[in-house]
């Protein structure tokens, strides 16, 4: 018997994951910035970065990119599932409202960066050293003609988020996503803003955790952000 099945549960469109992943290339990428932290193998918070995505060597950015693009390009609704924030956690305080100031603001506030690494180092489960990496994206989506042909015009801009945890092959080498999200939801070619696609490298063995640290866990996580105290609430 399977419990706690959501009421709103949704597939994703393999079609809809793909059209973005296209773009994940040196020459068409529309990522605007990179954001991460390495933690060391006792959970110890031990650097982070913060830049423009185009001032990275291009050798360099193909590495991230093939790190962002595992996310949307793994298997959909297996390593890539679809999941709704309840009301109950679209509030302020919550990680929902977190993540929406970190897509409002770009990345570029690393305060609230800081906290956002706090709350995931204190409750992710790894059994290494690994990287939190954050990608931020504004993505032109094309319009489409009835045959659907794409247009030259823009319909909307979908603006969203990437989020990639890795272990460290190396000294600050973060290795293949074990885990990640993308935020918001993609769903027929538009942002939804109320749900969240997860990643699991290992679908049989997932991190459950990460549910819990982004409010939508069966075990759901309700700690307020104001309540927490970090690197990034200082004063």
């Amino acid at each position: 018997i399977l419990m706690h099945v959501r009421k709103e549960e949704r597939m994703i469109n393999r079609e809809d994951m793909l059209e973005l992943t296209r773009r994940m290339t040196l020459s068409r990428t529309s990522i605007t910035r990179i954001a991460g932290c390495y933690v060391d193998r006792d959970g110890e918070f031990e650097g982070s970065f913060n830049t423009n995505f185009l001032k990275l060597s291009s050798p360099e950015r193909a590495k991230k990119l093939e790190l962002a693009k595992t996310i949307p390009f793994s298997a959909t609704n297996v390593n890539l599932k679809d999941y709704e924030f309840p009301d109950s956690v679209q509030k302020p305080g919550s990680m929902w409202q977190m993540l929406m100031a970190m897509k409002a603001c770009g990345l570029k506030n690393d305060a609230l960066m800081d906290t956002f690494y706090d709350m995931v180092m204190e409750h992710y489960h790894a059994a290494s050293e690994y990287a939190i990496i954050v990608f931020h994206d504004c993505y032109d989506i094309p319009a489409k003609a009835s045959d659907k042909e794409r247009l030259w015009e823009s319909e909307e801009v979908f603006e969203y988020l990437i989020c990639a945890i890795c272990p460290l092959v190396g000294e600050y080498e973060p290795g293949k996503p074990e885990c990640g999200f993308l935020f918001p939801a993609y769903i027929d070619r538009c942002g939804d803003s109320g749900r969240i696609h997860v990643f699991q490298e290992d679908a049989r063995r997932p991190h459950g955790e990460i549910l819990d640290i982004l409010g939508i866990g069966d075990g759901r996580s309700h700690t307020s952000l104001h309540e927490k105290s970090g690197r990034g609430l200082h004063g």
